[in-house]
């Protein structure tokens, strides 16, 4: 039944990774979240497992989509290239920093996180992309690197969320935005999932079936499935306008950062 469970998290996890460049983190941490206190973890360290082990799939999930982007022609490798080192380095600073909150805190900040950059994408939704406007240079690239890899291995969500919205405001349109974010996500998973088991270790997780904050079961599970479904989901962006695909992001991003708030506030009150 666990096994299952993880499956299904996958394929819709997997899904959205194709569909939005995110790298499923935005789908699988709270489930996790919710199946890891089900099955009566140590409340101090759920929240961590559950971003630590998101990371961890997000290795497959990246593979998975980018293949299936690149073979549309709309990665932007020589973004990649410059964003890949900040990235690397800044994702496991991130994982050592994650190490030092509270579960409720990283909830809290995850949520309103996630309602802040829907907000930021539904309000420019709309909006066209200014042909004027061009990437800054590979040293500026770098260090937006370092910053995105910092926040998405403290939230496991790929770094799509940040991503994305850095190379629209740049002039980058959607599509190729999406696709190069899920590039990106290879870095910041490795490099996250490595700095959680890292972490975790020192920390003595007494969980079962664990390497430091990364879940075994969970992270087989959900990569099997994802590593399909996310190729589906790549598919279905390159067939919604640019709009509605924002549109559809920001309202995924506002639905988890709600409910990650109201958990982390419920708890603490």
């Amino acid at each position: 039944m666990e096994l299952i469970i993880y499956l299904l998290i996958g394929a819709i996890a997997g899904f959205t990774a194709g569909l939005f460049g995110v790298g499923g983190g935005l789908i699988i941490v709270p489930i996790l979240y919710i199946v890891f206190t089900h099955m009566d973890y140590d409340a101090n360290v759920i929240m961590h497992m559950a971003v630590g082990t998101s990371l961890a799939t997000i290795i497959v999930t990246s593979i998975s989509s980018v293949m299936a982007h690149h073979k549309k022609g709309a990665v932007l490798w020589s973004v990649f290239k410059n964003l890949a080192p900040g990235l690397v380095v800044g994702s496991f600073l991130g994982a050592g920093i994650a190490d030092y909150l509270s579960g409720y805190g990283l909830q809290l900040l995850i949520g309103f996180f996630a309602v802040w950059v829907a907000s930021k994408m539904f309000l420019g939704a709309n909006t066209k992309i200014d042909p004027n406007k061009h990437l800054p240079s590979a040293s500026v690239q770098l260090a937006a690197g370092g910053g995105i890899g910092i926040a998405s291995a403290i939230f496991g969500i790929g770094g799509g969320s940040l991503t994305v919205p850095f190379l629209n405001k740049c002039g980058v349109v959607m599509q190729k935005s999406v696709a190069t974010s899920a590039a990106c996500g290879l870095p910041i998973a490795v490099a996250g999932a490595l700095g959680f088991m890292w972490f975790g270790q020192q920390s003595e997780i007494s969980v079962p079936n664990t390497i430091g904050y990364v879940h075994i079961y969970a992270f087989i599970g959900i990569s099997l499935m994802s590593f399909f479904t996310a190729k589906l989901g790549a598919k279905v962006a390159h067939l919604l306008s640019p709009v509605m695909l924002k549109k559809c992001f920001a309202t995924l991003l506002s639905v988890v950062g709600i409910y990650f708030i109201y958990q982390g506030i419920s708890a603490i009150l």
